[in-house]
């Protein structure tokens, strides 16, 4: 598992024929997905709540986009 992600999972889901249980997406169509996409696909609830302004602000404070100094 890399990232908190269950990669060869995820890719099962995504991969694999709907007969067996999978989206049966193509690898383009899969990779062009973003985490939230493939999740509402398959039907899992977002983890953590909606991004806030505070927890933007926290976030941009935390990483930002130059050096600070």
């Amino acid at each position: 598992m890399s990232g908190g992600l269950d990669w060869p999972g995820l890719m099962r889901m995504g991969l694999g024929p709907a007969r067996l249980g999978g989206l049966g997406l193509t690898p383009a169509e899969f990779w062009a997905l973003t985490p939230a996409e493939l999740a509402l696909m398959l039907g899992v609830e977002a983890r953590g709540a909606a991004m806030t302004r505070d927890r933007l602000a926290e976030l941009v404070a935390r990483y930002p986009d130059r050096p600070a100094g």
